[in-house]
């Protein structure tokens, strides 16, 4: 199955370069803020500055009266109560630094779309329909921000220690549909190297689709610190499937996929398996059928990217989840990611003979 999706292409000239190296700069910047985003859980960073102030939190405190201000409102949270009571100030200035540091790189992937949006807008550099798209796409970006104050406050609620693990997936997802948004847009902009018949567009899409689920579920894991449990592999507390018992002793039923430690880790690894044998029959199919063509390279390279982030899934979890291997797993993540939209785009996309101007 192959799915076809029409792009322009200027034969005599690329007029889009300079907006692809813009958005492949919003999408590098996605990266770092993923990683960095990353770094700030795993250092229980999160909740260290109890409010939301988009345009003056951009200052951090400059003063010692500043700091101890900014730690008074941290020592009313009950993070600090329950969790951290008794935290010096220099302990205080850790966390902040880094959740100050992905708020404030948030504020500069903003101002970066926002002014090239801007210059796309103004200078009419691509039609009207997908300067709209774009505009879309900034909403979206826009929702992350909202969604990544939700998720916080959610964690300064009574008797909160972390932030509920579902806002934590939600922020990740929209972190990553932006991400896959921005890739797909500054592909559709590229002129082809050479023209190739797709033969797989449909599974690319699937195995993109299954990569997103995937890092969701991981969203999911991260939130309810279910890496932490259950540190071994491939069995699970010593057996392969653990019991309905395991799997579902809270109440109601779904909240076992949310906050049940057990399903929310097995989920997480069923669909590896799942990910990972899709990838290796796709990669294989494609160099039997197409040897040496682009597409059978990209999914190659998805393949042994697929393996790399499960055999990297393995190591953190029997390390339970040091900082490094964290940071790593969800990088490789989004790597996986964009990789994937890439493949996908490019398994999909036709080229028209009309210039996007």
């Amino acid at each position: 199955m192959t799915l076809a999706i029409d792009r322009p292409f200027d034969s005599t000239a690329d007029s889009h370069a300079g907006i692809r190296r813009w958005l492949w700069a919003v999408a590098a910047l996605v990266f770092v803020m993923v990683v960095v985003g990353g770094a700030t859980r795993l250092t229980g960073s999160g909740l260290s500055i109890t409010e939301w102030r988009p345009v003056t939190g951009a200052l951090p405190p400059l003063s010692d009266a500043a700091w101890a201000l900014e730690f008074e409102k941290y020592r009313a949270s009950p993070q600090y109560q329950l969790l951290n009571a008794g935290m010096a100030l220099a302990d205080f200035k850790f966390i902040y630094w880094w959740e100050w540091g992905h708020r404030q790189l948030g504020r500069f992937i903003g101002l970066v779309y926002l002014l090239g949006f801007l210059v796309v807008a103004a200078r009419r550099l691509l039609p009207w329909p997908q300067i709209l798209v774009l505009f879309g796409m900034g909403l979206l970006l826009g929702l992350q921000g909202a969604i990544g104050w939700i998720m916080v406050a959610s964690g300064l609620q009574p008797g909160m220690v972390a932030v509920a693990p579902v806002k934590l997936t939600l922020h990740l997802g929209f972190a990553g549909l932006f991400f896959c948004s921005v890739i797909a847009f500054a592909i559709w902009l590229t002129p082809p190297r050479r023209q190739e018949k797709a033969r797989a567009g449909g599974i690319a899409w699937l195995l993109l689709a299954l990569i997103f689920v995937q890092i969701a579920l991981g969203g999911l894991v991260a939130g309810s610190r279910a890496g932490f449990t259950f540190n071994t592999w491939p069995l699970m507390d010593g057996v392969l499937i653990p019991s309905a018992a395991t799997l579902f002793a809270q109440t109601p039923f779904w909240e076992n996929f949310v906050d049940n430690v057990a399903l929310v880790q097995f989920n997480h690894r069923i669909g590896a398996y799942l990910l990972l044998a899709l990838a290796l029959w796709h990669a294989i199919g494609l160099r039997r059928a197409v040897p040496g063509s682009g597409e059978a390279k990209r999914a190659t390279a998805l393949a042994g990217i697929t393996l790399a982030q499960a055999a990297l899934g393995i190591v953190t979890l029997l390390l339970v989840v040091p900082l490094w291997a964290g940071l790593a797993h969800q990088a490789l993540a989004f790597a996986l990611l964009g990789m994937a939209v890439v493949h996908a785009m490019r398994a999909s996309c036709r080229f028209a003979a009309r210039v996007g101007a």
